[in-house]
């Protein structure tokens, strides 16, 4: 092959701009989705997901989520499969899939393996991969590469290219887009670096961070979230203490709040697949070597036990009101991790439904977001889908908007007389004034 040929199969992002070859995004989650739907507009894209169902339901735009809701723009530059043979096609490949926790608190690296080994069948020399998710710092160089290597016989920084810019998408967030949110961009040499800046530069419209490794690149992911981690159970913590002193926490936020420096996070359960899952990656890296990192470790540990304590403080209350757990009949508003989203992951929700449950009171759950099947097969309740009041307690554990639409008449016709309204994101705090209520 003469120079200039080598010259034009280098140029990844010429050729993808030409539609010459594909761009392809292997997992289309809630990072992934968005992603080929932002780059559609520019390339021809492969979207690629192990799950048929998944894709099935992204073509007929089924997904009930915020993040996955089948908003239409330039979708017809996007091929979606489950077919790992599609991905030959591709020059530019991006890695958007989960990297949970097992049930030891491990990092589970199966899907990321998954994806890097069917990747590696396809590559050529000329290629990118660029990986997004989070990952403990060194993974990429340490186990993705030499697994490219490896399996494909070719050498990184040679006949192929790797990045790694970590995923920013916060699910149902309609203000941080993936556009709207500056973006980490690495690359293992320099070159690298320039083209996956390139490509993210076509998307992004808020502007790149290049950092000068892939290590820092991970290890700011981590550090976005584990700061989050430990300022709520900061906070959690003094929820804590407030309630047995008989202080309303709420209001000591508020006064806290009037000084310039004070950061206002609040209490609440922290659940999902970012905040309740980064720290975990990291702490295993540092267990490596050697090192514990106690307050991150702590925080952890004080933001994992705050859905069983809620329900244990609830199940005073209701004692309080001469309704002992066995007799109490308790709604469970939402289910999902967070609000306005259909995700269930690590849902907090279901500590506190557990726990109620494990006390002998008869619990309905609600969420106009969870889709049913997912949440049977996931966790083994059910869902109803009509009300059945009265109860003796209502909690509001979710804030989805369509909770935080609902008036003191709503919870009037659905408690029992004397009945406790749990409102742990205070959604109706200032609407409801005679009913009892307790909030975080």
């Amino acid at each position: 092959m003469d120079a200039s040929a080598n010259a034009n199969k280098s140029d990844v992002h010429g050729r993808l701009t030409r539609r010459e070859a594909a761009m392809a995004v292997v997992g289309l989650g809630y990072v992934g989705w968005p992603l080929a739907r932002h780059f559609s507009r520019h390339f021809r894209v492969i979207g690629y997901d192990i799950d048929p169902r998944r894709i099935e339901r992204l073509r007929n735009r089924a997904v009930r989520s915020g993040a996955l809701d089948g908003e239409s723009f330039g979708e017809s530059g996007i091929v979606l499969t489950s077919s790992s043979d599609d991905l030959s096609e591709a020059v530019f490949y991006i890695v958007a899939v989960p990297t949970p926790v097992d049930e030891e608190k491990r990092p589970d690296l199966a899907a990321l393996d998954d994806a890097t080994r069917r990747i590696a069948s396809h590559l050529k020399p000329g290629d990118y991969v660029v990986y997004e998710s989070t990952v403990y710092p060194g993974c990429t160089q340490e186990r993705c590469i030499p697994m490219l290597e490896r399996l494909s016989g070719l050498a990184a920084g040679v006949d192929f290219k790797v990045g790694y810019s970590p995923e920013r998408i916060n699910p149902g967030d309609e203000v941080h887009s993936l556009s709207d949110t500056v973006k980490i961009v690495s690359g293992c040499d320099a070159e690298a670096l320039d083209t996956i800046a390139r490509m993210y530069g076509e998307v992004v419209e808020a502007g790149l961070h290049r950092v000068p490794d892939m290590k820092v690149a991970e290890t700011a992911k981590l550090l976005e979230n584990i700061q989050r981690d430990v300022n709520i159970a900061l906070m959690n913590e003094c929820a804590g203490l407030s309630w047995r002193l008989g202080v309303d926490f709420g209001e000591v936020l508020a006064a806290a709040s009037t000084k310039w420096n004070f950061a206002p996070y609040s209490p609440g359960l922290v659940g999902g697949h970012c905040i309740g899952v980064d720290p975990y990656y990291l702490l295993a890296k540092a267990g490596e070597l050697d090192m514990r990192l106690p307050l991150i470790r702590t925080s952890r540990q004080t933001n994992e036990a705050m859905g069983r304590n809620v329900a244990d403080i609830l199940l005073r209350e209701l004692a309080a009101r001469r309704k002992a757990p066995q007799q109490a009949r308790i709604l469970l508003m939402g289910f999902t991790y967070k609000e306005n989203v259909s995700d269930i992951r690590n849902t907090k929700s279901m500590d506190l439904f557990a726990r109620f449950a494990e006390c002998g009171a008869q619990v309905d759950i609600a969420d106009p977001h969870a889709d049913e099947e997912d949440v049977r097969k996931a966790y083994g309740v059910k869902l109803v889908e009509t009300l059945h009041p009265p109860y003796d307690m209502a909690v509001v554990a979710v804030a989805h908007d369509e909770y935080r639409r609902l008036d003191e008449a709503f919870f009037r016709n659905i408690l029992s007389e004397g009945g406790l309204l749990a409102d742990l994101h205070s959604v109706c705090r200032h609407r409801v004034r005679s009913l009892d209520c307790w909030s975080l």
